[in-house]
């Protein structure tokens, strides 16, 4: 099927992630690689799971899976892929990633990529994925670059943190299936 391989299943979010998600988006290190500027509650997440259980991608414009690991005998949850920005008419959407610290570097987000790339593409049918990436950014650079991503475009000044203006690229990824 298109959402796993035999390292990692890409899997709907569940109850039990409230933890992990309550961790990973409260961690002010990652804020300035998406659009958080405060912390959320608990609440707020069991909340948004709730929601996610219950909209398909069509209907919240978003789509949130968790990245589990099938070598770990508990699957535990090693990350998330997003895809976000849901454009219907125009069939594309936005990509983010985020892999726990103690599995980078080991082929995850890649694997990942790929597996969401296959089910946009030949699933939900979607022509382009597309990705901001802050300049400095080297390793997502890398990431992107990797699975097929091609640079098209930079927003200047696009992102503040700690005071200071940073470039991001435009990545995009345009299905080979589709007629032009």
């Amino acid at each position: 099927m298109h959402l796993h391989n035999d390292i990692i299943r890409l899997r709907a979010l569940e109850p039990e992630d409230l933890q992990i998600l309550y961790e990973w988006e409260n961690d002010t290190a990652l804020w300035i690689h998406g659009n958080t500027l405060s912390p959320y509650s608990r609440m707020a997440l069991r909340q948004y799971i709730s929601d996610t259980q219950q909209q398909d991608i069509y209907q919240a414009k978003q789509l949130r899976l968790m990245i589990e690991s099938k070598q770990d005998t508990d699957n535990s949850v090693i990350g998330t892929i997003d895809l976000y920005d849901f454009d219907f008419h125009h069939k594309r959407a936005g990509i983010g990633i985020l892999v726990a610290q103690e599995y980078r570097n080991a082929g995850i987000a890649s694997q990942a990529l790929n597996l969401i790339r296959e089910y946009a593409f030949s699933f939900l049918h979607i022509h382009q994925l597309y990705a901001y990436i802050a300049q400095d950014n080297e390793f997502s650079i890398r990431l992107f670059e990797k699975c097929g991503y091609n640079q098209c475009g930079l927003l200047e000044d696009w992102i503040v943190y700690d005071r200071i203006y940073k470039d991001v690229y435009i990545y995009q990824l345009i299905s080979e299936g589709d007629n032009r």
